[in-house]
């Protein structure tokens, strides 16, 4: 019997990546912003092909990233943020709501997200995960864009 295996591949010449990240706990994302960055530098992709967008709170992710995904323009696409716990239930909508919209848009565009949006309950365990979670966005991004034109 003959397996046709799908290895991972990490190379990532060639791909057009997109970046939102949320405002809102912004020196965690710009850790998160960070580690993906200079890993999606290092796995190829050209920095030109890289495009970088904002948005008020990680709330506001899905739509950002619904229209990028329907842009045509992009490979994979990542989501940067991060969700630390308050003494309210608003952690638990802001955390679930955004992770249900990433999955949504992700599913119903067929454009791979890697969701980084670090949902934490404090602030020093944001800081410790940033760079690392940054990084392993990056490669799941590309990663799954490679999968995904296997596939195809």
């Amino acid at each position: 019997m003959t397996i046709r295996e799908l290895e991972p591949n990490m190379a990532g010449r060639g791909m057009r990546v997109g970046i939102a990240q949320a405002r809102f706990n912004e020196d965690i994302g710009e850790g998160l912003r960070s580690g993906c960055l200079a890993e999606l530098v290092r796995l190829g992709v050209a920095e030109a092909d890289i495009t970088y967008a904002t948005v008020p709170g990680a709330l506001e992710l899905p739509l950002t990233l619904q229209a990028m995904a329907q842009s045509g323009r992009f490979d994979a696409l990542v989501a940067l943020g991060a969700v630390i716990r308050g003494e309210t239930y608003h952690f638990e909508i802001v955390s679930n709501e955004s992770a249900r919209g990433i999955t949504d848009v992700q599913l119903n565009t067929g454009i791979p997200i890697a969701n980084a949006v670090l949902t934490t309950e404090n602030d020093d365990q944001a800081l410790v995960r940033m760079v690392q979670k940054g990084t392993e966005a990056a490669q799941a991004a590309i990663e799954m864009a490679n999968l995904l034109k296997a596939v195809k």
